[in-house]
């Protein structure tokens, strides 16, 4: 499932257009900036329930490479990611039930959003 979740999530963002530096933000961003944030999550909350390894960092990084931004917008995508991190990290400390459910939230979220960034956005 593991793979199947990073690939329904690079696919997407690999057949995104890539951002020249200095451009504009795109009507993409916000999305992005979410994106971000759910890869943040899920790195916490996957790890925390078990996962081990960087498999949603690598997503970040992946998502990063693609975008090419310049420093303003990594320095967002970053606070994103590590606000999605440090939000479930005060909140959780072992797996729970409720830990689970966020995850599969996360996931389906995550799917959704870059399903349809690359929709509207995509080449």
């Amino acid at each position: 499932m593991r793979r199947t979740i990073a690939i329904l999530v690079a696919v997407p963002l690999a057949s995104m257009p890539l951002n020249m530096a200095g451009a504009t933000d795109g009507p993409f961003e916000p999305g992005l900036v979410r994106l971000s944030e759910i890869l943040g999550s899920l790195h916490f909350l996957r790890n925390l329930c078990g996962e081990k390894g960087t498999v949603w960092r690598d997503q970040m990084e992946a998502l990063m490479a693609a975008e090419k931004p310049d420093a303003t917008r990594k320095a967002r995508f970053i606070a994103s990611f590590n606000h999605g991190y440090r939000t479930f990290q005060t909140t959780y400390t072992s797996c729970t039930p409720a830990a689970a459910a966020a995850i599969q939230r996360y996931v389906k979220e995550g799917e959704t959003l870059s399903r349809e960034i690359a929709v509207k956005y995509g080449n």
